[in-house]
């Protein structure tokens, strides 16, 4: 099997649906049979909702059950289940584009010493304005990167919820630090793989993520917590926050109102 997609889930019901046919349609652009040469596994992390239930309804997902809530459990349960050489994790408010799956194609094809590619995520429900700063954000990271990764060589830079690791790479690392389980999850992933291959993060990979989290807590805070935690997981090897509050989409009926 080329490629496995592993999509964690806690109450996303309102959005797991729509990430799952981004998912198929890429595969199928690719001209790849899901079971042979691609699977989509749903990690139904400990939800409270329907995610389980609308995961299984749909053909050719398979659902793993994560009972430990948290993003890096069940990141490493979606692993542990998959079958590819090359294991992409993508988050359930996530829409790959056309090409998406292409370019990690040829990325891995070409480059032996590559073991993990990332990319950046575009919002597409905030503003213009806002879409400009995360930018900036993201050129400020995409620097600390080059000199982290190939100067410092300390670390590297992925984006949770839109990359993809060498299932080989991945295996070696033995186990899911347990150390952190939301923020810094990334930065801690990207750091030890670092130390097996070369990590890369381009702009050339970008993903349409939802913004809710951005909008729900402020991108002025959002941004010096990712900072704070990307620093601290590279050179304290520990997050700097270590509780996060879930921020879900309302149900149907809570919608409604």
């Amino acid at each position: 099997m080329l490629i496995s997609f592993v999509v964690p889930a806690y109450n996303e019901e309102a959005l797991l649906p729509a990430t799952l046919a981004a998912i198929r349609a890429e595969i199928e652009r690719e001209g790849l049979a899901i079971g042979e040469a691609a699977e989509i596994i749903v990690v139904d992390n400990a939800s409270t909702d329907q995610t389980g239930a609308i995961a299984r309804a749909i053909p050719d997902v398979r659902v793993v059950e994560e009972p430990r809530k948290g993003l890096v459990a069940a990141r490493w349960a979606g692993f542990v289940a998959s079958r590819g050489a090359l294991v992409a994790h993508i988050d359930a408010d996530t829409h790959l584009p056309p090409g998406w799956l292409a370019r990690v194609r040829a990325a891995f094809a070409t480059d032996a010493r590559l073991v993990a590619l990332s990319g950046p995520y575009l919002y597409r429900d905030l503003s213009p304005g806002v879409q400009r700063v995360i930018g900036f954000y993201y050129r400020l990271a995409y620097a600390v990167y080059l000199v982290n990764h190939f100067v410092l060589r300390v670390g590297a830079m992925l984006q949770g919820g839109n990359f993809v690791v060498r299932r080989e790479a991945m295996a070696r690392l033995g186990a899911a630090n347990d150390r952190f389980s939301f923020y810094g999850e990334d930065t801690d992933l990207a750091r030890r793989l670092s130390r097996l291959g070369r990590v890369k993060f381009t702009f050339a990979l970008p993903a349409y993520s939802s913004g809710r989290r951005l909008a729900g807590e402020g991108v002025v805070t959002i941004g010096l917590r990712y900072s704070l935690n990307f620093f601290w997981a590279t050179f304290l090897k520990k997050p700097f926050t270590e509780e996060w509050r879930d921020i879900r989409e309302p149900r149907g009926e809570e919608a409604a109102l």
